[in-house]
Formats: structure tokens, C-alpha cells, sequence
């Protein structure tokens, strides 16, 4: 779960984004955490806006354990200076190597260090995943 809070003018921006490990999270989820925000919320004297959302398909890698939850995804890496001749990274994530995030990329092995991460997310392909589907309800069926 991450979160952000900002002032906008008069107002306070308060967003939420949510995940479950084992399922990821629905709209309903989304409704229920809002209502019971909303109503924790209600004796707060200045005027907000609150955002909850799911992390989506293209969700961020924020904590080191996202790296192994998400081991064998295409995930795009954006780093703070260049390694291996680049700051953004696409590839296949291999999980954490001591303090760094491994990735193969152009079939090569390629630690990048967390602390010089900038921005990591799943790198959603729908083809890839409808394929990856397909291959794991065929493989369920000859069982």
C-alpha cells in the first residue's frame, strides 16, 4: 500500500493505492476501504478529496519483497544514474540479489542496485499475458 497527501489550493489531495498479495484488489474493495476512510475522515475541519485505487496492471515495485512477488515478469526499471550504459531497464525481473533488483535484459544478467532505483513497474503486455493464460489453463487441462 502506498499513499500520497498534498495541498491543492485550499483543499488536501489524499490518494491511496491498495494491493492484495494473493488476489490484487477490485472496485468493491476500492468502495469499501473509501467508505470507512471517508467516515474515519468526517471530523476533519478542512475540505479534501481522497483517491483509492487498485496498483493496476502496470502496478509499481515499491518494497524489495515486490521484486520477488513479481519474479519472472516483464518489468520496466528506471534508474538515478546510468548502468550498463542506461538509466531505463526493460526485462525479465529474477527477484533480489543481496541490494539489488536482477534483471536479464537482451539475455543478459543485470543487478541494479534498490537504493538508485527511481521508478520500478510491471511492464504489462497484454499479448504476453494472454499468452501466459493460455499456456496455464492448457497446462491445468492435461493434468
Amino acid at each position: 500500500m502506498t499513499h500520497r497527501v498534498r495541498r491543492q489550493g485550499r483543499t488536501v489531495e489524499l490518494g491511496l493505492v491498495v494491493d492484495r498479495p494473493e488476489s490484487g484488489v477490485d472496485l468493491a474493495a476500492c468502495e469499501r476501504i473509501a467508505r470507512r476512510l471517508n467516515a474515519a475522515l468526517e471530523t476533519y475541519s478542512e475540505p479534501y478529496t481522497l483517491a483509492v485505487e487498485s496498483a493496476g496492471l502496470d502496478r509499481p515495485l515499491v518494497r524489495p519483497s515486490d521484486y520477488e512477488r513479481f519474479r519472472d515478469r516483464n518489468v520496466k526499471i528506471v534508474t538515478t544514474v546510468a548502468i550498463d550504459g542506461r538509466k531505463t531497464h526493460r526485462g525479465r525481473l529474477t527477484g533480489v540479489r543481496g541490494s539489488s533488483a536482477a534483471v536479464t535484459v537482451d539475455g543478459r544478467d543485470v543487478l541494479l542496485p534498490l537504493d538508485a532505483i527511481k521508478s520500478a513497474n510491471i511492464d504489462f503486455d497484454i499479448r504476453a499475458d494472454l499468452t501466459r493464460a493460455k499456456r496455464e489453463r492448457h497446462a491445468r487441462k492435461n493434468r
